[in-house]
């Protein structure tokens, strides 16, 4: 594994995110956030939390770098979307639609949310995909016996 292009595949990638959240909070989900408004914390907690948040996102973009270089098959841009589409489903599963379920949200941002996560998951994976290349003495994987 590179851990340069690892690190560096996940900063990019998380410096896209920033721009990304603000188009997606600010203006593609506004409405339906002030419509949910009452399932929310209020902005002031929001930006509270902010560098908490933040802050753990670029530790998950670490996790999500170094996961797509330990299954690394040489396929760029393309097996980023792949991987990212993967993880976007998983998150769906595992944390998106259990947002929904719990807190009194509407269908409408219900599935906005799960499309976004997948996009998001495709973009974010095509990003990782583009930056990372394996360390120039890569040693072969050894077929399962």
């Amino acid at each position: 594994m590179n851990i340069r292009r690892i690190a560096l595949a996940a900063v990019v990638a998380w410096l896209v995110s920033l721009a990304i959240g603000v188009f997606v909070n600010d203006y593609l989900f506004a409405g339906m956030i002030a419509a949910n408004g009452a399932a929310l914390r209020p902005e002031s907690a929001i930006t509270a939390n902010l560098p908490i948040g933040l802050g753990v996102l670029l530790i998950a973009f670490f996790a999500l770098a170094c996961a797509y270089a330990k299954g690394y098959e040489g396929g760029g841009i393309v097996e980023g979307v792949r991987y990212g589409v993967t993880i976007g489903v998983i998150i769906v599963g595992f944390g998106t639609v259990w947002m929904w379920v719990m807190f009194p949200l509407n269908a409408q941002f219900g599935v906005a949310m799960m499309v976004d996560s997948i996009v998001e998951a495709a973009i974010y994976g095509a990003i990782i995909g583009a930056v990372y290349k394996p360390s120039s003495v890569a040693v072969p994987r050894r077929a399962a016996v």
